[in-house]
């Protein structure tokens, strides 16, 4: 399995309530998933355990087969080989498109950087904007900018975090189709969590329904959410 996820607890500091419960899945290679669920339940606290961004009470992460915590390790974040886009993309004001996308390809030669930042540029058809700043980008090329910067690393897990809340409903609708494609071309695997079940049912292949941290459904689109 590529990605194994077993017992995973989790709460916060000075809190008596576990944010997350005994949450475990496994995903094979190149699959999306969504977590779904109300605001409070706990999905983009999911995100931030894989990411190594919190540290859970107990559990077990792999990915590719390499554990990324358990309780004997930890691997920090930057170690860990996972891409993430954030709601509000956190793309770096200061930096052109492609400044923003070659962040994080420093183990790159200059020229390889070069070579990765064209070829992401040419996926998310933003070619002829890698001069332009963040502020002179619509909300959807700023969501394909921080798509590629994620893929740019060839990360062995994806991570996406309410990555339409910013978009408007045309728009949105537009940039999840293209999103669908550009994931399957690449073969990411990916975990994107959500509140919108139309989102949830037009890109992942199989839907987790999360309740107070707790998995209280899970299957295909048309099951899980029927």
């Amino acid at each position: 399995m590529y990605v194994e996820i077993v017992g995973l607890n989790f709460r916060y500091r000075k809190s008596h309530d576990k944010i997350i419960k005994n949450f475990s899945l496994e995903i094979s290679s190149g699959e999306i998933i969504s977590v779904i669920g109300e605001s409070g339940s706990g999905k983009s606290t999911i995100l931030r355990l894989i990411a190594g961004l919190e540290i859970p009470e107990s559990g077990i992460i792999k990915v590719k087969n390499r554990i990324m915590v358990d309780e004997t390790t930890f691997i920090n974040p930057e170690k860990r080989g996972i891409g993430m886009v954030f709601q509000d993309y956190a793309l770096f004001p200061h930096k052109t498109v492609e400044g923003n996308i070659r962040f994080g390809l420093n183990a790159l030669s200059s020229q390889k950087q070069k070579i990765r930042v064209e070829e992401v540029l040419h996926l998310v058809n933003l070619t002829a904007y890698k001069k332009r700043y963040p502020y002179e980008l619509s909300g959807g090329q700023q969501q394909r900018v921080a798509l590629a910067r994620a893929l740019a690393a060839k990360p062995a897990l994806l991570l996406m975090d309410e990555p339409f809340s910013n978009l408007d409903r045309e728009l949105q609708n537009k940039i999840r189709d293209e999103l669908k494609i550009l994931i399957k071309q690449t073969n990411t695997t990916t975990i994107f969590v959500t509140h919108d079940r139309e989102d949830a049912k037009a890109l992942a292949d199989r839907i987790i329904i999360l309740n107070k941290g707790e998995v209280v459904k899970t299957g295909e689109a048309k099951v899980a959410l029927a």
